[in-house]
């Protein structure tokens, strides 16, 4: 039997921190993520797309994730991020890597060059059997040009024991919705998108792997556990008073959006790494107001 229990509800994808010279600021990341924890979210996910870990050495990966386990000190589950478009290279990298402490793999579609969805599905079922942690698949199109249909999301949650959901970020709402539909019980549909939880949670998804929670995890929180529990006016009023926020959080990149937040929070300084860069002079403005509001 899958266990899925501890990936439901609000997981967060963790940013990493920089200094100014680009090195890893380990300090901030360990006030992150005990602000996280402190903060209510139920999972913590490292070097996903918001953690930047495309610009990341393997052995600043193992640095960070090593870090990560032991500021978590086994508080909450821990998902680290293992993906890529080479079926082999990420079999490789999960066979190479240090799992103690790691609760549960994130393997994002493979992206660039564009495999159907009979590759797709082989390509997850290999990374499926050789991971000795539970597999969520990580389907976001607008990143990787590799959209993961209903059917092989479906498939794989019916053939293989160790995937044991999808972080969904298609922004489908349809194509979620027959995922739901038709999936297996022990198999969880995760929002992969701060604005779309409340619609997929309503739907009968199981929560969010949020940016949001980076900055403000007991409001995301909030709203995740209201929306499980169907108190929905609750959780829409906290879903509409964000709103701007989330819509800030990627109007410029991310993780640029809460890169910002969180250095205006005095969290973490305001850095990235080429080729992405800060949000402009505009947009941090606009991001500075709506935090004084939300607080206010």
């Amino acid at each position: 039997m899958k266990d899925i229990k501890k990936f439901k509800g609000t997981g967060v994808a963790i940013v990493t921190p920089f200094k100014n010279d680009s090195s890893i600021d380990f300090a901030a990341l360990g006030r992150i993520v005990n602000h996280t924890i402190n903060g209510g979210v139920n999972y913590i996910v490292v070097m996903g797309t918001t953690g930047e870990s495309a610009t990341l050495t393997k052995d600043e990966k193992k640095a960070v994730l090593s870090y990560v386990v032991e500021v978590t000190d086994n508080r909450v589950p821990l998902v680290t991020g293992i993906g890529g478009n080479s079926t082999q290279e990420v079999i490789n990298c999960i066979r190479h890597a240090n799992l103690t402490g790691v609760d549960g793999i994130l393997s994002v579609a493979p992206y660039y060059n564009k495999p159907n969805q009979r590759g797709l599905f082989q390509h997850f079922k290999a990374i499926a059997t050789c991971s000795p942690v539970p597999v969520i698949i990580y389907n976001v199109p607008g990143r990787t040009c590799s959209n993961i249909s209903s059917e092989t999301c479906l498939e794989l949650a019916n053939e293989c024991e160790n995937i044991i959901g999808v972080k969904e970020a298609s922004g489908d709402i349809a194509q979620i919705m027959r995922i739901i539909k038709d999936k297996p019980d022990n198999f969880l549909v995760i929002s992969g998108d701060d604005m779309m939880t409340l619609p997929i949670i309503s739907c009968g998804g199981s929560g969010v792997i949020s940016v949001l929670a980076n900055a403000f995890p007991a409001a995301t929180d909030e709203l995740v556990t209201n929306a499980l529990k169907s108190n929905f006016k609750t959780a829409r009023e906290i879903q509409l008073r964000y709103l701007e926020m989330i819509e800030l959080l990627f109007i410029d990149g991310n993780p640029a959006g809460v890169k910002a937040m969180l250095g205006i929070m005095n969290l973490s300084q305001n850095y990235l790494r080429l080729p992405l860069v800060p949000v402009n002079r505009t947009i941090y403005s606009r991001i500075q107001k709506a935090i004084d509001e939300v607080k206010g």
